[in-house]
């Protein structure tokens, strides 16, 4: 098993991560490992392997731009010795900074992304995904692929968390303004990473080795359905 804390001890030990930032990590990290749980729980799924990144992410849309987003996780598709892997990347100020309702919202958010990109994988859906020129049309692509979080996870609390930190796109005023400043203004680990980096693009040669679950890809396919359903009933 991943020790999702390896890559934060790791920056702990090079004197990159400070004590007392270490220890409310490590001190509120059950507060993660329950909304996993939790999730499961709520889904019936088990949640893909996911580690805490030691730094705080940003992405805008080229080097010199002055509108950039924290990104507080990320779904990443992993491609290793010929074996596939979704990983969840947890910034350590979410962790650190993050109001538990906040945390558990944005793991099911994580969650709802890793489910559309198997969907996609089993759809052949990846080999073009599109670009988005700004955060905002980044933000309503986002919106409009997901998921229905009431279909997925059957636990209300949860569901009130996701609709009110997403009503269209994750924004936390307070949270960002305590990430800036116990940890961008104390020049603490930083990642900028541009924002069609954040998309996924995977070879014919790559998808065509991937083995998905059946089960799971059934599963997939009846959440996909009643997401359809809903979606469908709002329009008309």
């Amino acid at each position: 098993m991943l020790d999702p804390l390896v890559r934060f001890r790791d920056a702990h030990s090079k004197g990159l991560i400070p004590d007392d930032v270490y220890d409310l990590v490590l001190k509120r990290f059950s507060i993660t490992v329950d909304g996993i749980n939790r999730i499961e729980k709520a889904s019936g799924i088990q949640y893909p392997v996911a580690y805490v990144e030691p730094s705080l992410v940003l992405s805008a849309n080229h080097s010199n731009s002055f509108e950039y987003g924290i990104l507080f996780a990320r779904t990443i598709p992993v491609v290793f010795e010929e074996k596939f892997q979704v990983v969840i990347q947890i910034s350590a100020p979410l962790v650190a900074y993050g109001l538990k309702g906040t945390i558990h919202a944005i793991l099911a958010h994580e969650f709802l992304h890793f489910l559309e990109l198997i969907r996609k994988i089993s759809k052949m859906e990846l080999l073009s995904d599109e670009i988005s020129g700004n955060l905002f049309e980044s933000v309503y692509g986002d919106e409009t692929r997901l998921f229905e979080p009431r279909v997925v996870f059957k636990d209300i609390t949860l569901l009130n968390h996701i609709t009110k930190k997403f009503p269209a796109g994750f924004r936390d005023y307070k949270l960002e303004n305590k990430v800036i400043k116990f940890w961008a203004d104390r020049n603490l680990p930083k990642s900028n990473i541009p924002l069609d980096s954040n998309n996924v693009k995977l070879s014919i040669e790559s998808l065509a080795k991937i083995k998905l679950d059946s089960k799971f890809l059934t599963k997939i396919k009846q959440l996909e359905e009643k997401s359809f359903k809903i979606r469908k009933k709002r329009l008309y």
